[in-house]
């Protein structure tokens, strides 16, 4: 994919523009115009793939798994390539699109290829007192999905809950982001190949893009749920239109994430794990780790060696040279300036920056450069809000306990890290921390064991995604109550006699009355109605 040579500011185009301007954040150079959905096509769109999903709805489990094989060879076969397309979108490094994107969503892939059928075919389960009844619950499509993603993972955002969508046997509408819109004609290409393939209509997965009023026709356009990744705002504004419609909704709405290091961590493991979890994609995830909370005893040890390998990082345009890129840029511009406000605000309070602390110092491109903060505490600014950039905040701990109250101390609840030796140490401190996930001795792999379901709490969001929940979620859950043997008497309600009260009475005492005693004395009664009833 070559670059047009023409370039201009890197800026997209305004709400009321029929096409969005499309940039490389890293360079500023033009990518390309990319048409906006209006309302009317919006609703147009999910009207075509109601059309496709209803034939897609019965498909078999066979068909589902042979339209994600062909999805996953398209990913292994054209990795390179979709790789620099993420780049040159969302500005982030060659390393962190093949770990960060591509690799995830080759897992989804396969659990769900390895596990979806199991999750999703009708189940049996006790039918309680009903003994001679059959209790089954189906997992029946929704009929059409709806898909609004965030920016910072322009693949992994759109394929994420798009799969479990498809092999639910669902049809799936997508609304880009408008910062990262470049990218949505390609990855479309991916679906198109594979739904011809096996030879079902391209309606089945289409891929938009535009402003808010598109998201907001989406919500409201007849899809059967809405699954919403982004920021808490937005996510009440798609909460306050789901209402209108009663469209239920997934939100998974980013995160504040707490990562604890106790005083028996292995400090070299940690460090690594913190660098990881403030530096890749720059900091632009809901995972990241916001929050680094050290224990005293070992804090200056783990502070001088995150210190001496940031100082180290690399940061310029991912794409433009031989040299490898540590830290890429970051996709809005905005958001660069809300990384600079809390910077600063925790610096004017009293925090120290040990690296960085500024905008990178490049001539294009939004950079900020990567920052290890410490001396932070919970009346800066930095601790509350999402920074969603490249910076490492480090908080002083004198113990477990307060640890666990400072990392609950927040309105999010996405996930959470803890570094100790001691397994019961750990689990006792995953215990405590109010979190959708908890990661111990590593950063963020619960969310590549696709059968462990992630969201989050709070003003994180609720809902789940991947594992059986994420894939069940996709689904209209079916209570079905079958005869296992026929009854050809029917239970007689209407019209009442008397003594109906008294003998529904004393089985409902029979059945559930506390201790022997009275629940023989409840099947007397009984007997003693049916005979007086004969008499």
């Amino acid at each position: 994919m070559e670059l047009p040579a023409k370039s201009a500011p890197a800026r997209p185009s305004t709400p009321s523009e029929a096409s969005i301007r499309c940039f490389d954040p890293a360079t500023g150079e033009w990518l390309g115009d990319v048409p906006v959905a209006s309302p009317d096509e919006v609703r147009a769109r999910v009207q075509r793939a109601h059309e496709a999903q209803r034939a897609w709805g019965t498909s078999s489990f066979g068909e589902r798994r042979r339209l994600l094989k062909k999805i996953l060879a398209h990913l292994l076969e054209h990795t390179d390539e979709l790789c620099q397309m993420i780049c040159r979108d969302a500005g982030k490094t060659l390393e962190n699109a093949v770990m960060g994107e591509i690799w995830p969503v080759c897992e989804k892939l396969r659990y769900t290829i390895a596990h979806g059928e199991a999750a999703l075919r009708p189940r049996r389960v006790s039918p309680g007192m009903l003994l001679h009844k059959t209790a089954t619950i189906e997992y029946h499509p929704l009929g059409v999905i709806g898909v609004i993603c965030p920016w910072n993972f322009p693949l992994q955002n759109v394929l994420g809950p798009t799969i479990p969508a498809l092999f639910a046997g669902n049809a799936v509408v997508v609304k880009v982001s408008e910062w990262t819109s470049w990218s949505a004609a390609r990855i479309q290409a991916i679906f198109d190949e594979a739904l011809d393939s096996i030879g079902r209509p391209r309606d089945l997965v289409q891929v938009i893009a535009g402003y808010g009023e598109t998201g907001a026709a989406l919500v409201s356009g007849g899809v059967g749920k809405i699954i919403f990744t982004g920021s808490m705002g937005n996510g009440r504004r798609v909460l306050a239109e789901s209402a209108k419609t009663l469209t239920p909704v997934i939100l998974e709405l980013g995160g504040k994430d707490p990562m604890i290091i106790c005083e028996d961590a292995e400090v070299e493991k940690a460090a690594h794990a913190a660098l990881t979890g403030v530096f890749i994609a720059s900091g632009q995830m809901c995972l990241a780790a916001e929050r680094i909370y050290v224990h005293e005893a070992v804090y200056d040890r783990f502070v001088a060696r995150v210190v001496e390998i940031a100082g180290q990082l690399r940061q310029a345009p991912p794409l433009t040279g031989p040299e490898p890129v540590d830290v890429g840029a970051m996709t809005m511009p905005g958001q660069v300036e809300i990384v600079e406000r809390l910077v600063q605000d925790a610096l004017a309070k009293g925090a120290v920056a040990r690296v960085g602390g500024r905008r990178g110092r490049l001539a294009s491109g939004n950079f900020f450069e990567p920052t290890v903060l410490t001396g932070v505490d919970h009346t800066m600014d930095i601790m509350r809000d999402e920074t969603f950039g490249p910076v490492m905040a480090i908080v002083r701990v004198s113990s477990d306990d307060e640890a666990i109250r400072l990392a609950n101390d927040t309105s999010f609840g996405l996930g959470s890290t803890v570094f100790s030796r001691s397994p019961a140490r750990a689990r006792r401190i995953a215990g405590a921390l109010v979190a959708g996930s908890t990661c111990i001795n590593d950063f963020s792999l619960a969310y590549m064991a696709n059968a462990l379901p992630f969201g989050g709490v709070r003003g994180s969001g609720f809902g789940r995604l991947n594992g059986v929940e994420g894939l069940r979620a996709c689904c209209n859950v079916k209570s079905v109550l079958g005869d296992r043997v026929p009854l050809h008497r029917p239970i007689k309600l209407y019209p009442v006699q008397s003594g109906d009260y008294e003998r529904a009475r004393s089985t409902i005492r029979m059945i559930y009355g506390r201790g022997l005693k009275a629940r023989v004395e409840a099947a007397l009664s009984l007997v003693r109605g049916a005979v007086k009833r004969r008499r």
